[in-house]
């Protein structure tokens, strides 16, 4: 048997109450949570397990053939959706696989059928969600591959490279660097966009492992390029406020103070809960999986940027909170000299008259 799995994320800006949302869906669809089939329920640990939806078959032409795709999408209660085309034959035929796979390198082809039924599920989810907001155009797209045998005779590195190329030695290095086995008839090689998985038995939690890394640090993707936006407008905020009169300037001031403090402590909640979306407690092999996977789509670099911006932003509140404080202590002092002189004045006036 051979596999393929193709899978594009994508944010709709909001955390989703997904017991409620299955209730609603239930009668409509076929859903499901997802739990791991190999390992104890306490080894791997999710708050929220994603709710499965089947969205059933697609077909697709591509040069004279015809493609058949079992249709899954997975909503996250981080506010996060991975929809998911699967391809398979029975034939145990690695050729067919990398043939099919370089047909769809790069999911070419793909995105027409990706965005009929991101409509469909985005019209689904408008009309049981609150606040629901999608930018098809900002994704995270990954494919796995699935041979259910192994030998010397498997050359991988076309396939998990997209393209027959005579390639360096440094480069197939790189490509096979992030592999692992559990037993001697297996392995899983990561790559940065693709994941070849040899395995006599079906690995439906390496799918789901590689799934969640993936929905991970897209979600860090997209929190980072938030915090990017929300910067640039605190900045350009800040510069029309020095425009403006003292009291003018201090209301301006204490608006962007109150919504850079909401922002960062709304953006804080969530990419907790990202950072911590799956725990691994007590199975080797799965944690070195899914550390494997999120090392590979540099989970930490994205995790990194995401911490060092909220930081600028909260340093900025620090800053505007200090200028408002002497903005008013110097309002204040204005107010006590005003006073004072006023006593003086009337003083004098007393005196003369």
């Amino acid at each position: 048997m051979i596999m393929l799995r193709f899978y594009r994320i994508y944010d709709i800006g909001l955390e989703i109450d997904l017991d409620w949302l299955e209730k609603e869906l239930a009668s409509s669809f076929t859903t499901a949570r997802t739990s791991f089939l190999r390992v104890k329920p306490t080894s791997i640990r999710m708050d929220v397990p994603p709710l499965t939806i089947s969205l059933g078959q697609a077909a697709l032409e591509k040069e004279g053939r015809t493609f058949n795709f079992n249709v899954f999408a997975r909503i996250f209660d981080i506010g996060a959706i991975s929809l998911c085309f699967v391809y398979e034959r029975p034939e145990s035929d690695f050729r067919l696989l990398e043939e099919t796979g370089l047909l769809f390198s790069g999911q070419d082809g793909l995105s027409s059928l990706f965005t009929v039924h991101l409509d469909t599920l985005a019209g689904m989810l408008k009309s049981h969600s609150r606040g629901f907001s999608l930018n098809s155009d900002f994704f995270e797209d990954y494919t796995v591959y699935l041979m259910d045998w192994m030998d010397a005779s498997i050359d991988p590195i076309p396939l998990l490279a997209g393209e027959r190329r005579d390639f360096c030695p440094q480069m197939i290095e790189e490509i096979l660097r992030d592999s692992q086995s559990y037993t001697k008839d297996d392995i899983a090689i990561l790559s940065w966009d693709s994941a070849l998985l040899c395995n006599p038995d079906s690995p439906t939690d390496l799918f789901d492992l590689i799934e969640f890394a993936n929905v991970q640090v897209f979600e860090l993707r997209y929190y980072d390029r938030e915090l990017s936006r929300q910067m640039g407008k605190m900045y350009d905020d800040i510069v029309l406020a020095d425009k403006l009169p003292p009291f003018r300037r201090r209301q301006k001031y204490r608006k962007i103070m109150m919504q850079l403090m909401q922002n960062s402590a709304e953006i804080s909640e969530v990419t907790e809960k990202v950072n911590n979306l799956v725990k691994v407690t007590e199975d080797v092999y799965y944690a070195r999986v899914y550390a494997s996977v999120l090392k590979t789509l540099r989970s930490s670099q994205w995790s990194e940027s995401v911490s060092h911006k909220i930081k600028v932003i909260r340093d900025n509140y620090s800053m505007l909170s200090e200028e408002v404080r002497i903005q008013h202590s110097n309002f204040l002092e204005w107010i006590v000299i005003a006073l004072i002189a006023l006593e003086i004045v009337m003083a004098v006036v007393e005196r003369v008259i």
